[in-house]
């Protein structure tokens, strides 16, 4: 059969490898393999959450190979280190265990007839002094238990020190005004109340978490809409959350940051949310051309411009949207990429052909808490676009994830997690607490 090999199990990846399987891998029409160096999927926009503690990343994660199993896919865990375009093969690294670091599965090849490239992206530093060793990004599952069990450790030393007569205040810098800092710091700012009542913060104090938001360029949400960044920037004033603009972060140290202007931020934990680019292991593909960013450069087909049989979607692709403008490395443009190589890879094994891919911006929603978020609606649609916010926009917002779910689960095993989480919600406590 026809081999078809997706590498990266993000939201375009699972959600192409599991449609792919229910239609091609279904009827024994292609061999559908996905590839991933994790054995689980957790819906990348959810991190804040699991970084504040308040989502508990063991509930919602989904084992790629019970999906595999379900869909009618292969499952194969791995690194993508190589690619050989002469033999169409890919190379992956071994895999070790987490704890005592003993070998599972050596490194290997593997054949492909059709590849995807689908490998999200990584933390950008920019080269900024210190970044790297003083701060925390927020990329990867991992990344985010690392940083709520730092901030967990921080609260209860800070609280323990209060007893004693001292200042507990906690400090958070947030490098990066993007959608990414601009939810975690909201997130933090409501999780402060309930880690008072687990007796992590001092109930008497109404702000024991310091939180400042840095912003290198003019404005919060550089991405969006400059009516969306405003009533973002008024809403995080009321949650008391600093908000510094137009000031980059030019030093990164152990107690703070240093912009350009000569200012420090004292932060006891620093998280860095400045920026992302492609995985570097792109840049060293067999031909592929890449952009500055590590983006796989691709026509309208989706296809890498040096080979017909490889195609790239998601953050790691770089498609153009209008003359001047390209795809944006946001969820819904993996989201439609997916849907569209779904198509397009059934129509190529046919012999059909079907019109080039076109991005839809359908608006952008930002979460700020568990009762609002802010955003613009179906901007790419009715050529203009709608401001919503409060209760209506959060309620939206959460419906992008039972979106996400339905397309990778289906409906009936969607509605069913919906319906275990809130049964779970009752029983557990509201933050993680180990």
């Amino acid at each position: 059969m026809h081999k078809i090999v997706v590498v990266g199990g993000g939201a375009g990846g699972l959600e192409l490898a599991t449609r792919l399987g229910d239609t091609l891998g279904a009827k024994g029409i292609a061999r559908v393999t996905l590839v991933d160096r994790c054995p689980t999927h957790l819906w990348k926009p959810l991190l804040h959450e699991v970084a504040a503690g308040s989502l508990d990343r063991e509930v919602h994660q989904l084992e790629f190979a019970a999906q595999a199993h379900w869909h009618h896919f292969e499952f194969v865990q791995g690194e993508f280190v190589s690619l050989d375009r002469a033999s169409k093969t890919i190379g992956l690294g071994g895999v070790f265990d987490a704890e005592d670091g003993q070998q599972v599965l050596p490194s290997r090849a593997l054949p492909y007839d059709t590849l995807v490239l689908a490998l999200g992206s990584q933390t950008h530093f920019f080269g900024v002094s210190g970044a790297k060793e003083h701060t925390i990004p927020l990329d990867t599952p991992e990344q985010a238990e690392r940083l709520r069990r730092r901030l967990l450790r921080t609260c209860m030393t800070k609280s323990a020190c209060n007893q004693s007569g001292k200042g507990a205040t906690v400090n958070v810098a947030i490098i990066g005004g993007g959608a990414t800092g601009v939810e975690l710091s909201a997130e933090l700012r409501r999780m402060e109340k309930v880690f008072s009542q687990y007796g992590l913060r001092a109930p008497e104090q109404t702000h024991g978490i310091n939180i400042t938001l840095l912003e290198a360029g003019p404005r919060l949400l550089p991405a969006l809409s400059e009516r969306v960044a405003h009533a973002t920037a008024v809403l995080l004033q009321d949650m008391a959350i600093t908000v510094l603009v137009a000031d980059p972060v030019i030093d990164v140290r152990p107690d703070g940051v240093l912009t350009r202007s000569g200012k420090h931020v004292a932060a006891d934990i620093t998280i860095w949310a400045a920026g992302i680019k492609a995985p570097d292991v792109l840049m060293s593909l067999d031909g592929i051309e890449v952009n500055k960013m590590n983006q796989v450069c691709v026509n309208n087909m989706l296809q890498s411009l040096a080979d017909a049989d490889i195609f790239a979607l998601g953050d790691c692709a770089s498609c153009a949207w209008t003359s001047a403008l390209f795809v944006p490395p946001r969820a819904q443009a993996a989201n439609q990429q997916a849907s569209f190589l779904a198509k397009a890879l059934k129509a190529r094994l046919g012999g059909r052909s079907i019109k080039p891919f076109r991005y839809i911006d359908r608006g952008s929603l930002v979460s700020l808490g568990s009762a609002s978020a802010v955003g613009s609606l179906m901007g790419g649609v009715i050529g203009g676009s709608i401001l919503i916010e409060g209760l209506i926009a959060r309620v939206m917002y959460a419906a992008l994830y039972q979106k996400h779910l339905a397309a990778v689960a289906g409906v009936r095993r969607m509605l069913a997690r919906l319906l275990i989480q809130g049964l779970r919600r009752t029983t557990s406590p509201r933050v993680k607490l180990h």
